[in-house]
């Protein structure tokens, strides 16, 4: 017998409801499941394989995206990081057999997140070493002094090219300056893509320290120790600890997983392919500017940092600037508005967004970034399903002291609907 029109529309209102019992009951494992985790994760090892290859400030800990991607997803799929960073995200997704996908409109994000993620053929290994090799012998006569039987009378000076001089000589001793640009030449010569790569990274990661630039986290000048030969030899052990990580991680890693970083600005809607799964710590408005604590080191890589400066989003610098244009809350809100549009079409239908973002304090006033974010992404069909709160590891060193300490983060979890 066939069903009449009464029951049709009956047995259609049934299924609605058990679909929607169905997603509600999903909801409530998935975040019960999160919530039974412990996230301050405050015991946990956090540098190994190429995790420390470069300092990053207010970078997440490789638990957290692990955790969310054993829970959210299975192996074989795509993990984005849209703010991707150092690539905290994109490692731990390789690590896991999965596909990954980074973005990041900082030039020197993108750098990292490559060498962090990226094995190496034994050649690459090979071309490693005769590089080695033709930095200790530039530690030996960057060491040269009266004593010596090679010694000149002249200090050591470098052919290689360098950044402005007025840049160089405010914030780098003169031998600091004539090491950095014959590293920087050696490091011109390595052959392949990856390892020049790996070699430009470690550069990068001693620039803050033999410079007079008071920390990653306090763009202030002040004097330090620099020996003759200093920088040559902080670079040596960096080259080092990253061949060794490097060795471990194309041990590791399955060579059917691949790995895509793109320098980007998100706002801009940027081509990817689909993925299954987001996983990302957004800058927190007014708590960081890139920019300008990473200047040095994006100038002697030959990056402009004021193209980063005009896109860079969350910036200390964009958000206590003075008059009508300053940033705001709103700006922030728009801003995501804006980038839930672009995931919409770029996250698969019922998969998950997470958000790994703490308060920030706004012209005196206390700012929820997760809330912010949550309704940005109600206006295009992303629905909360969790929003953990977990403490942030007393020693790390994020925020301008102005605004205040941010003691405690949210693990803000959506899904497409």
């Amino acid at each position: 017998m066939c069903p009449n029109d009464a029951e049709i529309v009956a047995f259609a209102k049934n299924s609605g409801r058990e679909a929607v019992c169905s997603i509600a009951h999903n909801d409530e494992v998935i975040s019960t499941r999160l919530q039974a985790i412990e996230w301050d994760f405050a015991t946990a090892k956090t540098d190994y394989l190429t995790h420390n290859l470069h300092p990053y400030p207010a970078k997440f800990i490789p638990q957290i995206p692990n955790a969310l991607i054993e829970e959210l997803s299975s192996s074989g799929e795509t993990v984005a990081d849209i703010f991707c960073g150092s690539g905290t995200t994109l490692l731990e997704a390789l690590q896991l057999k999965h596909h990954a996908i980074g973005i990041d409109a900082n030039p020197l994000a993108v750098l990292i997140s490559k060498a962090k993620t990226t094995p190496l053929a034994q050649s690459e290994f090979e071309e490693l070493a005769a590089h080695r090799a033709h930095c200790q012998h530039l530690l030996v006569e960057t060491e040269l002094n009266s004593g010596d039987l090679f010694y000149t009378g002249q200090p050591f000076q470098s052919a290689g090219w360098r950044p402005d001089p007025e840049m160089c000589q405010f914030w780098f001793k003169p031998h600091v300056v004539e090491e950095l640009a014959e590293l920087r030449r050696l490091i011109d010569q390595v052959p392949s893509k990856a390892a020049h790569t790996l070699c430009a990274v470690v550069f990068s990661a001693i620039i803050v320290a033999v410079s007079k630039q008071d920390s990653d986290t306090r763009y202030v000048r002040r004097e330090k120790q620099s020996k003759l030969g200093g920088a040559v030899r902080r670079y040596l052990a960096h080259l080092d600890a990253a061949i060794s990580a490097v060795r471990e991680l194309t041990k590791v890693l399955d060579d059917r997983s691949s790995c895509r970083v793109l320098n980007a600005n998100i706002l801009e809607a940027p081509e990817t392919e689909p993925f299954d799964l987001v996983i990302t710590s957004p800058p927190y408005p007014n708590a960081y500017s890139y920019h300008l604590y990473h200047r040095t080191r994006l100038l002697w890589l030959g990056y402009e940092p004021e193209q980063f400066k005009r896109i860079e989003i969350g910036s200390h610098r964009k958000y206590s600037a003075k008059g009508r244009n300053r940033a705001t809350a709103a700006t922030f809100s728009a801003e995501f508005e804006q980038i839930f549009q672009w995931l919409r079409n770029r996250l698969r239908d019922h998969r998950h967004a997470c958000f790994v973002i703490g308060d920030s304090t706004l012209n005196g006033a206390r700012i929820d970034n997760a809330s912010l974010i949550a309704e940005a992404g109600a206006t295009v069909g992303f629905r909360e399903i969790a929003r953990i709160q977990r403490s942030i590891a007393p020693t790390r060193k994020a925020f301008n002291p102005k605004i205040g300490k941010i003691n405690t983060e949210n693990i803000l979890i959506l899904q497409k609907v």
